[in-house]
């Protein structure tokens, strides 16, 4: 049985007295991470060569004897801070050797570190309590059961104020029964999705609905002097208002991943690159609200959990071709109608493009031949193995 990685997010209240020790550990883990990595340019710069996540936990001993407020922090937390240095090297060189874009390891401003790491030791669950290490013990919201083995704990403060603590969890894959079907699904901007079946998800279009009193609180926020008390308060809500945008797409994307992944075995969807298609200002705060990455990679980890898979199809003409009998119908965008000439098929043109995508996925009956189908490039099989399913993750570009 394959194993999954799952993360677990709870809310965690704190007391007056946690929040100043919270808040003075993750600034003393953000200058450790400034020195350290002002240690690795140094070294770099002497031997060409950056140190190993070894050599800078071996350099902590000694900093402590010169900080000693470090000593109030857990010695894990302080060894984790190597290894996010070396992770961001790592990061760089890759994408830099994939030809990508690639920013290098920097300094971390103020309020730009937000979260210390337990990996393996100094957290306790008791009830509806967490005990941490030189911390105390802290309320937590334990609104469900962790399941699987806890990996590493991270606790983290939103910009909104908000704390909590994030679970990283070893789970087994679970097979459930289902009926055996398939589906393509079409994304959109007019409606969210269209099943192959005919069923309709409309979109939320949850930041559209929340754009005039963001203006507001932006406005609100531009007019107080930067740094000042109302201009903090001005910045939490803001911060408070776009936390609650992302909360209600987020219950919305797995309520409908989910319902999908229990029903269909099969998922099939376009291979889009969202990367291009948010490039065109008239779209590109829409196909954002809609989140399809997002949403795409819910459906394929959840997929993967109840023994199913998300496929990904060429997208080439979907829209264009009838999905009855595959003749090329051109349609502008604005042209919501599918009306094929030769077979006289009219049906909502989303829907037509699922029939399409479904087709292409299944691949040619054994009567047709396989050079009149939609598409020529190979499939591609999602495989999702860690997906956090509570934390904001970047769509799929």
């Amino acid at each position: 049985m394959s194993m999954l990685f799952r993360m677990y997010k709870y809310r965690l209240y704190p007391t007056k007295h946690h929040l100043k020790i919270l808040e003075e550990q993750i600034e003393s883990c953000r200058t450790t991470y400034n020195y350290l990595l002002n240690h690795c340019k140094e070294k770099y710069k002497e031997k060409s060569k950056i140190p190993t996540q070894f050599d800078l936990n071996n350099h902590l001993p000694a900093l402590k004897k010169t900080r000693p407020e470090l000593t109030k922090v857990h010695s894990q937390v302080l060894q984790n801070l190597s290894k996010r240095i070396t992770d961001a090297y790592n990061n760089f060189y890759a994408r830099r050797k994939a030809g990508l874009k690639a920013g290098f390891p920097r300094f971390k401003k103020l309020d730009r570190y937000r979260s210390i790491s337990y990996p393996q030791s100094g957290y306790k669950i008791r009830g509806n309590y967490l005990e941490l290490s030189k911390i105390g013990r802290i309320k937590m919201k334990l609104h469900r059961p962790i399941e699987g083995k806890i990996k590493t704990l991270n606790i983290k403060r939103a910009p909104s104020g908000k704390w909590f603590a994030c679970f990283s969890c070893v789970i087994e894959a679970k097979t459930r029964d289902k009926a055996i079907e398939d589906a393509g699904i079409d994304v959109g901007i007019d409606r969210f999705a269209v099943l192959s079946n005919g069923t309709f998800i409309e979109n939320p279009r949850y930041l559209r609905q929340s754009e005039r009193r963001l203006s507001r609180l932006q406005r609100s926020m531009s007019r107080k002097k930067k740094g000042s008390h109302n201009w903090v308060k001005a910045k939490v809500k803001l911060a408070r208002l776009h936390e609650k945008i992302s909360n209600s797409r987020d219950d919305f994307l797995h309520k409908t991943s989910r319902s999908i992944a229990e029903k269909y075995h099969v998922v099939y969807v376009e291979d889009l690159n969202i990367r291009n298609l948010v490039k065109n200002r008239h779209l590109a705060k829409s196909i954002s609200d809609a989140s399809w990455g997002r949403f795409i990679r819910m459906v394929a980890y959840k997929e993967e959990e109840s023994g199913g898979q998300l496929i990904f199809v060429n997208p080439r003409n979907t829209s264009q071709l009838c999905s009855q009998c595959g003749k090329m119908v051109e349609k502008p965008l604005s042209e919501r109608m599918h009306k094929c000439p030769r077979c006289g098929l009219v049906m909502d043109r989303d829907l037509n493009a699922s029939r399409n995508i479904l087709k292409i996925g299944r691949g040619p009956p054994e009567s047709e031949p396989a050079e009149s189908m939609t598409s020529t490039l190979p499939l591609r099989i999602e495989q999702v193995n860690s997906v956090s399913q509570e934390t904001s993750l970047k769509a799929r570009e």
